[in-house]
C-alpha cells in the first residue's frame, strides 16, 4: 500500500494521475459509514479507555527530570558543562510540551476544568507556552490539516507550503521560499522563541479564555527562567545557555511535528473530503519502535492521532494495525515510513514548493 501511494504522488507530479484519483475512495465505498465502522472496531478493542497509571508514571518522570535538569543547573553554577545541561533541558521542555499536547486533547482527564488548570501550569508555567494559544491554534489544525485557508499550521507567514503560496508570496516568505528546505532545520532554531511570543501576542486575542491567569503564569515563568540563569552564570554564559538551549528546544519541537503533514496532500478552497479521508490523507506516520515512540510522544501514529485524538498516545501504537488494515480494505492510501526518510519528504516538498520563487513566477 504504501509503495502505491508513493507511486501515484510521483505520478500525480508528472501529470500522468490527478491527485483527485489519489483521494477518490474505493468504488463502492460509503463515505457516511467509514469512520463509524472503524470507530466501532477501536472502541471494542477497547483503546479508547483512559490510561491513568501510564500518565502517572509519564507525568512522574518527566517531572522528575525536568527537576533534575534545574537541580543539576544550580549544582554545576559557573561553567561551560552547563552547554550539556542546555541540551538535556530543551529535551525535557519538549516532552512537558508532549504533555500539554496530550492534556489539550483531554487524553488525561476527562473533565474539563483539571485538564485547563494542568494544562496552564505545565504549558504556561513549566515551560512558557501558552496553553490557550496552542489548544485553540491546535484544534483548528486538526479540523482541517493541510488546507490552505484553514489550517493555521500552513499559513505562509515565513515558508511557503504551496506553489499557489509561492506564486502570491512576497516579503520574507518570498525570500526565503527560495532556499527554504536548506533553511529549515536553522530557522527552527527560532521556533522556541516564536512559542513563547505566541503566547504573549495570544493574550491581546478576544478570545482567549482565562487571559488574567495565562498572563500571570506565562510572566511568572519568564520572570523565574531568566533569574535563575542569570543568578547562576554572568552574563556572557548566561546568553549563550539560553540561546543554546532556548534552540534546540526548538529544533527539537519542529523535528517532532514536521514529519506529521509536510510533503503529504493539500486542499485549499471548497475541497474537504470526509472526515476519515480528510485526516488519512494529510498525515504521516513515522516507523522506529519505542525509541521513536518516547522520542515523539506517540505523534508518530500520526494518522491514528488525527483519526482519534483523544486516545491516549500509548494506545495509538495498538490502534495502528487496525487502522491500516481497515484503510486497505476501503481503499484508502496509508503512508507511513521511517524518521530520516519523513525528513526527506519534507525537504524536498519544501523544495519543489519554492520552486515558481526561483524561476521568477
Amino acid at each position: 500500500m504504501r509503495a502505491g501511494f508513493s507511486r501515484a504522488v510521483r505520478l500525480s507530479r508528472l501529470g500522468l494521475v490527478t491527485i483527485e484519483e489519489i483521494r477518490r475512495p474505493a468504488k463502492g465505498a460509503t463515505h457516511g459509514s467509514d469512520f463509524s465502522r472503524l470507530s466501532r472496531r477501536i472502541s471494542r478493542a477497547g483503546l479508547l479507555d483512559r490510561r491513568p497509571g501510564y500518565y502517572v508514571l509519564r507525568f512522574g518522570v518527566v517531572g522528575t527530570l525536568f527537576a533534575a535538569g534545574w537541580a543539576a543547573f544550580v549544582t554545576i553554577g559557573d561553567s561551560w558543562l552547563q552547554l550539556l545541561v542546555a541540551g538535556f533541558l530543551a529535551i525535557m521542555f519538549g516532552q512537558v510540551a508532549l504533555l500539554s499536547h496530550d492534556l489539550a486533547h483531554r487524553q488525561v482527564f476527562r473533565t474539563r476544568r483539571p485538564t485547563e488548570m494542568a494544562g496552564l501550569i505545565v504549558g504556561n508555567l513549566g515551560i512558557g507556552m501558552s496553553y490557550g494559544w496552542w489548544m485553540d491554534k491546535h484544534t483548528r489544525h486538526h479540523a482541517n490539516p493541510n488546507h490552505e485557508e484553514l489550517d493555521p499550521d500552513v499559513v505562509p507567514d515565513i515558508l511557503v507550503w504551496s506553489q499557489k503560496q509561492a506564486r502570491a508570496s512576497s516579503g520574507v516568505p518570498r525570500f526565503i521560499g527560495r532556499r527554504q528546505a536548506f533553511l529549515f532545520f536553522p530557522l527552527l532554531t527560532l521556533e522556541g522563541l516564536n512559542l513563547h511570543l505566541s503566547g504573549f501576542r495570544a493574550l491581546f486575542a478576544p478570545k482567549l479564555k482565562r487571559r488574567g491567569l495565562e498572563a500571570t503564569l506565562l510572566t511568572a515563568h519568564v520572570i523565574g527562567y531568566l533569574a535563575a540563569v542569570l543568578l547562576v552564570l554572568p552574563p556572557a554564559k548566561a546568553l549563550v545557555f539560553i540561546a543554546v538551549h532556548q534552540g534546540l528546544w526548538g529544533v527539537y519541537m519542529g523535528s517532532i511535528f514536521a514529519p506529521n503533514h509536510k510533503g503529504m496532500p493539500m486542499f485549499s478552497g471548497a475541497e474537504r473530503p470526509d472526515f476519515l479521508r480528510r485526516q488519512v490523507l494529510t498525515s504521516r506516520n513515522v516507523r522506529g519502535g519505542r525509541f521513536v515512540d518516547v522520542a515523539l510522544g506517540g505523534l508518530n501514529y500520526q494518522i491514528e492521532h488525527h483519526l482519534f485524538p483523544s486516545m491516549p498516545s500509548p494506545n495509538l501504537r495498538r490502534a495502528q494495525p487496525i487502522v491500516r488494515d481497515y484503510c486497505a480494505e476501503i481503499g484508502v492510501p496509508y503512508h507511513e515510513t521511517g524518521l530520516l526518510a519523513s525528513y526527506a519528504e519534507a525537504l524536498r516538498h519544501l523544495h519543489r514548493t519554492g520552486a515558481p520563487i526561483r524561476q521568477g513566477s
